[in-house]
Protein backbone atom coordinates (compact mmCIF):
# COMPACT_ATOMS: atom_id res chain seq x y z
CA UNK A 1 0.00 0.00 0.00
CA UNK A 2 2.72 2.35 0.99
CA UNK A 3 4.75 1.74 -2.53
CA UNK A 4 1.51 2.40 -4.32
CA UNK A 5 1.05 5.67 -2.51
CA UNK A 6 4.42 6.77 -3.36
CA UNK A 7 4.08 5.79 -7.21
CA UNK A 8 0.53 7.59 -7.61
CA UNK A 9 2.48 10.56 -5.87
CA UNK A 10 5.41 10.12 -8.34
CA UNK A 11 3.09 10.08 -11.31
CA UNK A 12 0.76 13.20 -10.30
CA UNK A 13 4.84 15.14 -9.45
CA UNK A 14 5.89 14.21 -13.15
CA UNK A 15 2.43 15.10 -14.93
CA UNK A 16 1.83 11.84 -15.67
CA UNK A 17 -1.37 10.80 -13.57
CA UNK A 18 -4.28 9.85 -16.35
CA UNK A 19 -7.24 11.11 -15.28
CA UNK A 20 -10.08 13.25 -16.25
CA UNK A 21 -10.42 16.99 -15.78
CA UNK A 22 -13.56 16.06 -13.53
CA UNK A 23 -14.84 12.92 -11.99
CA UNK A 24 -17.76 10.99 -13.06
CA UNK A 25 -21.00 10.77 -11.59
CA UNK A 26 -20.29 7.47 -10.73
CA UNK A 27 -17.06 8.33 -9.00
CA UNK A 28 -18.99 10.89 -7.11
CA UNK A 29 -22.10 8.84 -6.07
CA UNK A 30 -19.37 6.02 -4.95
CA UNK A 31 -17.57 8.46 -2.88
CA UNK A 32 -20.71 10.35 -1.28
CA UNK A 33 -21.90 6.50 -0.49
CA UNK A 34 -18.46 5.66 1.53
CA UNK A 35 -18.85 8.40 3.97
CA UNK A 36 -19.67 7.22 7.26
CA UNK A 37 -22.85 8.42 8.87
CA UNK A 38 -21.49 7.81 12.11
CA UNK A 39 -18.11 8.05 13.86
CA UNK A 40 -17.55 4.46 15.70
CA UNK A 41 -16.02 3.53 18.76
CA UNK A 42 -13.09 1.08 17.46
CA UNK A 43 -11.03 2.85 14.41
CA UNK A 44 -10.20 1.24 11.31
CA UNK A 45 -6.30 0.09 11.49
CA UNK A 46 -4.25 2.11 8.96
CA UNK A 47 -4.70 0.27 6.27
CA UNK A 48 -8.29 0.28 5.61
CA UNK A 49 -8.21 4.28 5.84
CA UNK A 50 -5.74 4.37 3.10
CA UNK A 51 -7.74 1.75 0.99
CA UNK A 52 -11.10 4.02 1.83
CA UNK A 53 -9.28 7.17 0.36
CA UNK A 54 -7.64 5.94 -2.32
CA UNK A 55 -10.28 3.61 -3.80
CA UNK A 56 -13.41 5.32 -2.81
CA UNK A 57 -12.66 9.69 -2.03
CA UNK A 58 -9.72 9.77 -4.62
CA UNK A 59 -11.19 9.12 -7.98
CA UNK A 60 -13.84 11.70 -7.09
CA UNK A 61 -11.61 14.48 -6.65
CA UNK A 62 -11.27 17.07 -9.73
CA UNK A 63 -8.16 17.25 -11.47
CA UNK A 64 -7.20 21.57 -11.22
CA UNK A 65 -4.50 20.43 -10.21
CA UNK A 66 -2.63 17.58 -12.04
CA UNK A 67 -4.83 18.29 -15.34
CA UNK A 68 -3.19 21.01 -17.84
CA UNK A 69 -6.95 21.84 -19.25
CA UNK A 70 -8.37 22.87 -16.22
CA UNK A 71 -8.90 26.09 -16.53
CA UNK A 72 -11.57 26.94 -14.20
CA UNK A 73 -10.32 28.78 -10.69
CA UNK A 74 -6.88 30.27 -11.55
CA UNK A 75 -5.58 27.46 -9.36
CA UNK A 76 -2.64 26.47 -11.03
CA UNK A 77 -0.63 23.12 -10.20
CA UNK A 78 2.44 21.53 -8.14
CA UNK A 79 5.65 21.43 -9.71
CA UNK A 80 7.62 18.27 -8.44
CA UNK A 81 9.78 20.16 -6.27
CA UNK A 82 6.87 21.73 -4.77
CA UNK A 83 5.16 18.56 -4.20
CA UNK A 84 8.23 17.10 -2.61
CA UNK A 85 8.50 19.96 0.01
CA UNK A 86 4.79 19.94 1.02
CA UNK A 87 5.32 16.90 1.91
CA UNK A 88 8.11 16.99 3.90
CA UNK A 89 5.84 19.87 5.89
CA UNK A 90 3.44 17.62 7.16
CA UNK A 91 6.07 14.78 7.89
CA UNK A 92 7.66 17.05 10.26
CA UNK A 93 4.86 19.80 11.22
CA UNK A 94 7.07 22.39 11.77
CA UNK A 95 5.66 25.44 13.87
CA UNK A 96 6.51 28.71 12.15
CA UNK A 97 4.83 31.27 13.94
CA UNK A 98 7.97 32.32 16.54
CA UNK A 99 11.65 33.17 15.37
CA UNK A 100 13.31 31.51 18.45
CA UNK A 101 16.63 30.67 16.01
CA UNK A 102 17.78 28.29 18.27
CA UNK A 103 15.32 26.11 18.30
CA UNK A 104 14.49 25.78 14.09
CA UNK A 105 15.85 26.83 11.49
CA UNK A 106 11.87 27.16 9.57
CA UNK A 107 11.62 31.26 10.08
CA UNK A 108 15.42 31.68 8.73
CA UNK A 109 13.93 29.78 5.29
CA UNK A 110 10.76 31.80 5.34
CA UNK A 111 12.30 35.14 4.90
CA UNK A 112 14.82 33.72 2.60
CA UNK A 113 11.31 32.35 0.52
CA UNK A 114 10.35 36.11 0.64
CA UNK A 115 13.42 37.38 -0.21
CA UNK A 116 13.43 34.71 -3.43
CA UNK A 117 10.05 35.52 -4.04
CA UNK A 118 10.53 39.49 -4.24
CA UNK A 119 14.05 38.63 -6.46
CA UNK A 120 11.83 37.13 -9.24
CA UNK A 121 8.95 39.47 -9.08
CA UNK A 122 11.80 42.42 -9.12
CA UNK A 123 11.47 43.73 -6.03
CA UNK A 124 14.17 45.18 -4.26
CA UNK A 125 14.90 43.05 -1.42
CA UNK A 126 16.38 46.18 1.11
CA UNK A 127 12.39 47.39 0.33
CA UNK A 128 10.78 44.76 0.11
CA UNK A 129 11.78 42.10 2.29
CA UNK A 130 9.25 42.71 4.80
CA UNK A 131 5.93 40.69 4.61
CA UNK A 132 4.70 37.02 5.21
CA UNK A 133 3.02 33.88 3.91
CA UNK A 134 -0.58 33.98 3.94
CA UNK A 135 -3.96 31.55 2.85
CA UNK A 136 -4.12 33.02 -0.09
CA UNK A 137 -4.89 36.42 -1.93
CA UNK A 138 -7.75 37.09 0.36
CA UNK A 139 -5.82 36.73 3.14
CA UNK A 140 -3.02 38.87 1.73
CA UNK A 141 -5.34 41.50 0.77
CA UNK A 142 -6.68 41.49 4.83
CA UNK A 143 -3.52 42.89 5.45
CA UNK A 144 -2.77 45.05 2.59
CA UNK A 145 -6.15 46.71 3.56
CA UNK A 146 -5.76 46.24 7.47
CA UNK A 147 -2.03 48.18 7.26
CA UNK A 148 -3.51 50.80 4.61
CA UNK A 149 -6.60 51.35 7.49
CA UNK A 150 -3.75 52.46 10.15
CA UNK A 151 -1.56 54.25 8.30
CA UNK A 152 -4.45 56.63 6.56
CA UNK A 153 -5.86 56.98 9.89
CA UNK A 154 -2.30 58.13 11.35
CA UNK A 155 -1.86 60.43 8.48
CA UNK A 156 -5.09 62.01 9.23
CA UNK A 157 -4.33 62.14 13.09
CA UNK A 158 -0.99 64.22 12.26
CA UNK A 159 -2.88 66.33 10.16
CA UNK A 160 -4.79 67.22 13.12
CA UNK A 161 -2.49 67.05 15.34
CA UNK A 162 -4.17 64.14 17.61
CA UNK A 163 -1.91 61.67 19.30
CA UNK A 164 -3.34 58.02 17.79
CA UNK A 165 -1.43 54.60 19.15
CA UNK A 166 -2.98 52.28 16.79
CA UNK A 167 -6.37 51.22 15.65
CA UNK A 168 -5.46 47.76 16.63
CA UNK A 169 -5.15 48.69 19.89
CA UNK A 170 -8.22 51.41 20.46
CA UNK A 171 -10.28 49.94 17.65
CA UNK A 172 -11.76 51.56 14.17
CA UNK A 173 -14.95 52.92 16.07
CA UNK A 174 -12.67 55.07 18.78
CA UNK A 175 -10.28 56.16 16.09
CA UNK A 176 -12.74 57.14 14.01
CA UNK A 177 -14.72 59.27 16.50
CA UNK A 178 -11.65 60.82 17.79
CA UNK A 179 -10.73 62.31 14.44
CA UNK A 180 -14.26 63.71 13.40
CA UNK A 181 -13.91 60.99 10.30
CA UNK A 182 -17.24 58.71 8.75
CA UNK A 183 -15.04 56.19 7.84
CA UNK A 184 -12.84 54.66 5.43
CA UNK A 185 -13.08 53.99 1.89
CA UNK A 186 -11.31 51.57 -0.51
CA UNK A 187 -10.97 53.15 -4.38
CA UNK A 188 -10.54 51.04 -7.22
CA UNK A 189 -11.27 49.45 -10.57
CA UNK A 190 -13.13 46.37 -11.18
CA UNK A 191 -11.68 45.24 -7.94
CA UNK A 192 -12.00 41.15 -7.14
CA UNK A 193 -14.21 39.75 -4.74
CA UNK A 194 -11.82 39.53 -2.13
CA UNK A 195 -10.90 42.49 -1.60
CA UNK A 196 -14.35 43.71 -1.46
CA UNK A 197 -14.84 40.84 0.94
CA UNK A 198 -11.78 42.38 3.18
CA UNK A 199 -13.08 45.59 3.23
CA UNK A 200 -16.43 43.86 5.05
CA UNK A 201 -13.98 41.80 7.87
CA UNK A 202 -11.71 44.80 8.71
CA UNK A 203 -15.40 47.00 9.56
CA UNK A 204 -14.41 49.53 6.57
CA UNK A 205 -17.89 47.93 4.78
CA UNK A 206 -18.26 46.58 1.37
CA UNK A 207 -20.49 49.50 0.76
CA UNK A 208 -17.48 51.71 0.88
CA UNK A 209 -15.24 49.44 -1.68
CA UNK A 210 -15.86 52.15 -4.95
CA UNK A 211 -15.15 51.88 -8.74
CA UNK A 212 -13.49 55.02 -9.94
CA UNK A 213 -13.04 54.21 -13.38
CA UNK A 214 -13.28 55.54 -16.94
CA UNK A 215 -16.19 56.02 -18.63
CA UNK A 216 -14.82 54.23 -21.72
CA UNK A 217 -12.62 51.80 -19.69
CA UNK A 218 -14.08 50.30 -16.80
CA UNK A 219 -10.56 49.27 -15.75
CA UNK A 220 -8.99 52.16 -15.75
CA UNK A 221 -8.95 54.84 -13.17
CA UNK A 222 -10.56 58.44 -13.82
CA UNK A 223 -8.02 60.26 -12.24
CA UNK A 224 -10.07 62.72 -12.19
CA UNK A 225 -12.37 61.39 -10.15
CA UNK A 226 -10.16 59.81 -8.23
CA UNK A 227 -8.72 63.26 -6.77
CA UNK A 228 -12.42 64.45 -6.01
CA UNK A 229 -12.94 60.93 -3.69
CA UNK A 230 -9.33 61.95 -2.27
CA UNK A 231 -10.00 65.41 -1.35
CA UNK A 232 -12.72 64.64 0.80
CA UNK A 233 -12.38 65.51 4.65
CA UNK A 234 -14.81 63.43 6.19
CA UNK A 235 -13.69 59.89 4.93
CA UNK A 236 -9.67 58.80 4.40
CA UNK A 237 -8.71 56.81 1.47
CA UNK A 238 -7.27 53.31 0.36
CA UNK A 239 -6.35 52.92 -3.13
CA UNK A 240 -6.32 49.19 -4.61
CA UNK A 241 -5.17 48.90 -8.19
CA UNK A 242 -6.07 45.79 -10.05
CA UNK A 243 -2.96 43.89 -11.24
CA UNK A 244 -4.67 41.30 -13.54
CA UNK A 245 -8.55 41.73 -13.59
CA UNK A 246 -10.03 38.57 -12.97
CA UNK A 247 -12.30 38.09 -16.20
CA UNK A 248 -10.08 39.33 -18.88
CA UNK A 249 -6.81 39.14 -17.45
CA UNK A 250 -6.18 43.06 -18.11
CA UNK A 251 -3.97 45.47 -15.78
CA UNK A 252 -5.40 48.92 -14.77
CA UNK A 253 -2.47 50.69 -15.02
CA UNK A 254 1.06 51.22 -17.03
CA UNK A 255 4.13 52.47 -14.71
CA UNK A 256 3.06 56.47 -16.26
CA UNK A 257 -0.50 56.05 -14.81
CA UNK A 258 1.01 54.46 -11.51
CA UNK A 259 3.46 57.28 -11.17
CA UNK A 260 0.64 59.63 -11.38
CA UNK A 261 -1.30 57.68 -8.66
CA UNK A 262 1.54 57.69 -6.33
CA UNK A 263 1.62 61.16 -6.49
CA UNK A 264 -2.23 61.76 -5.52
CA UNK A 265 -1.75 59.27 -2.54
CA UNK A 266 0.96 61.28 -1.30
CA UNK A 267 -0.71 64.49 -1.88
CA UNK A 268 -3.65 63.50 0.45
CA UNK A 269 -2.28 60.67 2.75
CA UNK A 270 -3.87 58.11 0.88
CA UNK A 271 -2.82 54.24 1.25
CA UNK A 272 -1.76 52.54 -2.34
CA UNK A 273 -2.17 48.64 -2.60
CA UNK A 274 -1.97 46.51 -5.28
CA UNK A 275 -3.79 43.39 -5.63
CA UNK A 276 -1.45 40.94 -7.65
CA UNK A 277 -2.77 37.96 -7.28
CA UNK A 278 -1.73 37.01 -10.56
CA UNK A 279 -1.09 39.93 -12.18
CA UNK A 280 2.06 40.76 -10.33
CA UNK A 281 3.98 37.77 -11.94
CA UNK A 282 3.97 38.99 -15.48
CA UNK A 283 7.06 40.67 -13.75
CA UNK A 284 9.09 37.97 -14.37
CA UNK A 285 9.03 38.41 -18.07
CA UNK A 286 11.91 39.88 -19.81
CA UNK A 287 11.69 42.44 -22.68
CA UNK A 288 10.89 40.59 -25.55
CA UNK A 289 8.69 42.85 -27.44
CA UNK A 290 6.02 39.92 -27.74
CA UNK A 291 5.22 40.40 -24.08
CA UNK A 292 5.82 43.82 -24.24
CA UNK A 293 2.17 44.66 -23.30
CA UNK A 294 1.80 42.83 -20.37
CA UNK A 295 4.79 43.51 -18.98
CA UNK A 296 4.17 47.62 -18.66
CA UNK A 297 0.88 46.30 -16.87
CA UNK A 298 2.78 45.19 -14.38
CA UNK A 299 5.84 47.88 -14.19
CA UNK A 300 5.34 50.30 -11.34
CA UNK A 301 4.02 48.31 -8.49
CA UNK A 302 7.56 48.68 -6.56
CA UNK A 303 5.84 52.36 -6.53
CA UNK A 304 2.79 50.69 -4.25
CA UNK A 305 2.63 50.37 -0.59
CA UNK A 306 1.79 46.96 -0.08
CA UNK A 307 0.90 44.01 -2.50
CA UNK A 308 -0.91 40.91 -2.45
CA UNK A 309 -0.14 37.94 -4.27
CA UNK A 310 -1.64 34.04 -4.62
CA UNK A 311 1.02 31.55 -4.97
CA UNK A 312 -1.13 28.79 -5.43
CA UNK A 313 -1.98 30.26 -8.73
CA UNK A 314 1.23 31.44 -11.11
CA UNK A 315 3.81 30.36 -8.72
CA UNK A 316 2.35 27.06 -8.82
CA UNK A 317 2.54 25.36 -5.32
CA UNK A 318 -0.08 24.03 -3.27
CA UNK A 319 -3.00 25.09 -1.91
CA UNK A 320 -3.17 26.93 0.61
CA UNK A 321 -0.48 29.89 0.09
CA UNK A 322 -0.48 33.49 -0.56
CA UNK A 323 1.94 35.88 -0.24
CA UNK A 324 1.63 39.77 1.69
CA UNK A 325 4.55 42.26 0.99
CA UNK A 326 4.92 45.65 2.70
CA UNK A 327 7.28 48.72 1.98
CA UNK A 328 6.70 50.14 5.55
CA UNK A 329 8.91 47.59 7.62
CA UNK A 330 6.93 48.26 11.11
CA UNK A 331 3.68 49.09 10.35
CA UNK A 332 2.14 45.51 10.25
CA UNK A 333 2.99 45.15 13.85
CA UNK A 334 1.43 47.46 15.03
CA UNK A 335 -2.10 46.10 13.38
CA UNK A 336 -0.95 42.35 14.25
CA UNK A 337 0.97 41.79 17.48
CA UNK A 338 0.45 38.65 19.57
CA UNK A 339 -0.37 40.69 22.84
CA UNK A 340 -0.06 39.61 26.38
CA UNK A 341 1.93 36.28 25.52
CA UNK A 342 5.35 37.05 26.45
CA UNK A 343 6.67 33.36 26.28
CA UNK A 344 6.16 34.18 22.69
CA UNK A 345 8.86 36.70 21.96
CA UNK A 346 11.69 35.76 19.93
CA UNK A 347 14.64 35.37 21.12
CA UNK A 348 18.06 37.34 20.10
CA UNK A 349 18.59 37.64 16.30
CA UNK A 350 21.22 35.31 14.64
CA UNK A 351 22.00 37.13 11.50
CA UNK A 352 19.32 39.11 10.24
CA UNK A 353 16.38 40.95 11.85
CA UNK A 354 13.32 38.38 11.32
CA UNK A 355 10.32 39.14 12.90
CA UNK A 356 7.95 36.68 14.73
CA UNK A 357 5.08 35.36 12.11
CA UNK A 358 2.50 36.01 14.55
CA UNK A 359 3.37 39.45 15.07
CA UNK A 360 2.93 40.78 11.44
CA UNK A 361 -0.02 38.35 10.16
CA UNK A 362 -3.66 37.10 11.03
CA UNK A 363 -2.75 33.35 13.14
CA UNK A 364 -1.07 32.57 15.74
CA UNK A 365 -0.78 28.99 14.21
CA UNK A 366 0.46 28.03 10.41
CA UNK A 367 1.50 25.52 8.15
CA UNK A 368 4.94 26.08 7.08
CA UNK A 369 3.83 26.99 3.97
CA UNK A 370 7.27 28.51 2.32
CA UNK A 371 9.20 25.66 2.05
CA UNK A 372 7.07 24.63 -0.71
CA UNK A 373 7.58 28.00 -2.71
CA UNK A 374 11.46 27.75 -1.08
CA UNK A 375 11.69 24.61 -2.77
CA UNK A 376 9.96 25.62 -6.12
CA UNK A 377 11.85 28.45 -6.58
CA UNK A 378 14.97 26.86 -6.35
CA UNK A 379 13.54 24.53 -9.06
CA UNK A 380 13.10 26.65 -11.42
CA UNK A 381 14.65 29.64 -11.13
CA UNK A 382 13.70 32.90 -12.79
CA UNK A 383 14.26 31.36 -16.28
CA UNK A 384 12.09 28.43 -15.31
CA UNK A 385 9.50 30.60 -14.41
CA UNK A 386 9.85 33.06 -17.45
CA UNK A 387 9.52 30.00 -19.60
CA UNK A 388 6.12 28.48 -17.51
CA UNK A 389 4.32 32.01 -17.91
CA UNK A 390 5.67 32.31 -21.52
CA UNK A 391 3.86 29.36 -22.26
CA UNK A 392 0.37 30.05 -20.32
CA UNK A 393 0.36 33.18 -22.39
CA UNK A 394 1.20 31.83 -25.94
CA UNK A 395 -1.65 28.98 -24.94
CA UNK A 396 -3.94 32.26 -24.03
CA UNK A 397 -3.05 34.16 -27.41
CA UNK A 398 -3.68 30.84 -29.73
CA UNK A 399 -7.02 30.14 -28.42
CA UNK A 400 -8.33 34.17 -29.00
CA UNK A 401 -6.80 34.15 -31.88
CA UNK A 402 -9.20 30.68 -32.84
CA UNK A 403 -12.40 32.29 -31.39
CA UNK A 404 -11.81 35.68 -33.15
CA UNK A 405 -12.08 34.20 -36.38
CA UNK A 406 -14.86 31.41 -35.79
CA UNK A 407 -18.27 32.47 -36.74
CA UNK A 408 -19.83 30.95 -33.82
CA UNK A 409 -18.61 33.10 -31.10
CA UNK A 410 -17.64 36.32 -29.52
CA UNK A 411 -14.02 37.32 -28.36
CA UNK A 412 -14.39 39.54 -25.52
CA UNK A 413 -13.94 42.85 -24.75
CA UNK A 414 -15.03 42.87 -28.37
CA UNK A 415 -12.80 45.00 -30.49
CA UNK A 416 -12.23 45.21 -34.11
CA UNK A 417 -8.53 44.67 -34.03
CA UNK A 418 -7.53 40.92 -33.48
CA UNK A 419 -3.90 42.13 -32.98
CA UNK A 420 -4.87 44.82 -29.94
CA UNK A 421 -6.53 42.06 -28.85
CA UNK A 422 -4.00 39.59 -28.56
CA UNK A 423 -1.27 42.05 -27.82
CA UNK A 424 -3.15 42.88 -24.05
CA UNK A 425 -3.82 38.99 -23.49
CA UNK A 426 -1.86 37.60 -20.50
CA UNK A 427 -3.32 34.29 -19.00
CA UNK A 428 -7.64 34.73 -19.41
CA UNK A 429 -9.55 33.98 -22.35
CA UNK A 430 -13.15 35.39 -22.31
CA UNK A 431 -15.63 34.67 -24.62
CA UNK A 432 -19.81 34.07 -25.13
CA UNK A 433 -21.05 32.12 -28.37
CA UNK A 434 -23.26 34.33 -30.07
CA UNK A 435 -26.42 32.16 -30.40
CA UNK A 436 -28.07 33.25 -27.49
CA UNK A 437 -29.55 29.64 -26.36
CA UNK A 438 -25.77 27.82 -26.47
CA UNK A 439 -24.31 31.10 -24.75
CA UNK A 440 -26.64 30.26 -22.05
CA UNK A 441 -25.13 26.77 -21.80
CA UNK A 442 -21.70 27.34 -23.03
CA UNK A 443 -19.99 26.61 -20.18
CA UNK A 444 -21.84 23.57 -19.15
CA UNK A 445 -21.60 21.82 -22.26
CA UNK A 446 -18.13 22.58 -22.70
CA UNK A 447 -17.50 21.00 -18.83
CA UNK A 448 -19.59 18.03 -20.07
CA UNK A 449 -16.93 17.14 -23.06
CA UNK A 450 -14.75 16.11 -19.73
CA UNK A 451 -11.72 17.01 -21.40
CA UNK A 452 -11.57 20.45 -20.06
CA UNK A 453 -13.11 22.77 -17.63
CA UNK A 454 -14.02 26.43 -17.83
CA UNK A 455 -15.46 28.64 -15.55
CA UNK A 456 -18.77 30.79 -16.05
CA UNK A 457 -18.66 34.61 -15.64
CA UNK A 458 -20.66 37.76 -16.52
CA UNK A 459 -19.34 40.79 -18.99
CA UNK A 460 -21.32 43.60 -19.69
CA UNK A 461 -24.33 41.96 -17.97
CA UNK A 462 -24.43 39.06 -20.20
CA UNK A 463 -23.08 35.17 -19.69
CA UNK A 464 -19.70 34.56 -20.61
CA UNK A 465 -17.27 31.58 -20.57
CA UNK A 466 -13.67 31.95 -19.32
CA UNK A 467 -10.80 29.99 -19.78
CA UNK A 468 -8.06 30.98 -17.04
CA UNK A 469 -4.83 29.41 -17.93
CA UNK A 470 -2.10 28.64 -14.96
CA UNK A 471 -0.70 25.52 -14.85
CA UNK A 472 2.56 24.80 -15.00
CA UNK A 473 2.28 21.69 -17.28
CA UNK A 474 1.16 23.78 -20.62
CA UNK A 475 2.23 22.47 -24.22
CA UNK A 476 1.06 25.32 -26.23
CA UNK A 477 0.41 22.72 -29.21
CA UNK A 478 -1.30 20.27 -28.11
CA UNK A 479 -3.67 21.75 -25.58
CA UNK A 480 -4.30 24.20 -28.36
CA UNK A 481 -5.45 21.22 -30.26
CA UNK A 482 -7.71 19.87 -27.34
CA UNK A 483 -9.05 23.27 -26.68
CA UNK A 484 -10.12 24.25 -30.17
CA UNK A 485 -11.08 20.66 -30.59
CA UNK A 486 -13.52 21.14 -28.08
CA UNK A 487 -15.27 24.69 -28.87
CA UNK A 488 -15.65 23.38 -32.46
CA UNK A 489 -17.37 20.33 -30.99
CA UNK A 490 -19.79 22.08 -29.06
CA UNK A 491 -20.41 25.17 -31.36
CA UNK A 492 -21.77 22.19 -33.70
CA UNK A 493 -24.01 20.54 -31.50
Amino acid sequence: MQEKILQDLWKVAQGKWESGVLPSADSLARARASLPTTLLAAGANLEAVQRHILDDLVPAFNGGSISANYYGFVTGGVTPAALFADNVVSAYDQNVQVHIPNHSIVTDVEFSALGLLADLLCLDRSVWNNGTFTTGATGSNILGLACGREYVLRQAAEKKGVQLNSVGEFGLFEVLHALGLSGVQVLSTLPHSSLVKAAGVLGIGRANVHNVCRADNPLHFDLEQLEKELVRTDKVSIVAVSAGEVNTGRFATTKEHLSQIRQLCDKYGAWLHADGAFGVFARVLNDDPEFATVKQGSEGLELVDSIAGDGHKLLNVPYDCGFFFCRHADLAVNVFQNANAAYLTAGPPDGPAIPSPLNIGMENSRRFRALPVYASLLSYGKDGYRDMLERQIRLARGIYDWIYNHPEYTALPETSSKSDLLDQTFMSVLFRAKDDELNRELSKRINDTSRMFVSGTSWDGAPATRIAISNWRVDVERDLELVTGVLAEVARR
